[in-house]
């Protein structure tokens, strides 16, 4: 009797430090408000940290219709003009683009696609980055921001794939 009482709380003792470190790494969760230049709310992205790596899942609305570059930047800022974004995040300094040999950066993502109503669903994993701590976290002391681009990205040509101006963004940040 003495053994299972002593089992039982040496597993209580183990749950409890796992859930505590869970914690501390944070939810594995977060979103992202998007707006127009004019500070206009047009959609809302979320992001989650899963076993493949992050779950990024985006709807948006009152955007010009067509392909779109898409990419997570470097800071957690978007005035003015998103410009406070930074570059593409990109923190193992590879060049840009999926058919770039030295390439992609960790914040390029798959084009999104605006259907003639102006609205967008959109849905991708990336294993280049994470919520949690670490060199690849979007969390990290300047945050990082999630940004949408007027032209759709040609996914080679360094430093930004031809994207054009930024025409929607929105700060990363956990939720």
């Amino acid at each position: 009797m003495g053994r299972a009482i002593w089992l039982v709380a040496i597993g209580t003792l183990l749950s409890i430090l796992v859930a505590g470190a869970a914690g501390a790494q944070g939810s594995g969760k977060a979103t992202a408000k998007m707006e127009d230049k004019e500070g206009n709310p047009v959609g809302t992205a979320d992001f989650a940290q899963g076993p493949n790596g992050v779950g990024i899942s985006v709807n948006v609305k009152d955007l010009p219709p067509g392909e779109h570059a898409i990419h997570v930047h470097e800071k957690g800022k978007i005035t003015p003009d998103f410009k406070a974004a930074g570059e593409h995040y990109n923190p193992t300094k590879a060049k840009h683009g999926f058919n770039n040999p030295e390439g992609p950066h960790a914040g390029d993502l798959e084009n999104i696609t605006v259907v003639e109503d102006g609205t967008a669903t959109y849905q991708t994993t990336t294993d280049r980055v994470t919520l949690s701590k670490g060199k690849a976290s979007l969390l990290d002391e300047d945050g990082s921001a999630l940004v949408i681009h007027q032209k759709a990205d040609d996914y080679e040509t360094d430093d930004d794939g031809k994207s054009g101006d930024r025409i929607a963004a929105g700060v990363i940040e956990s939720s």
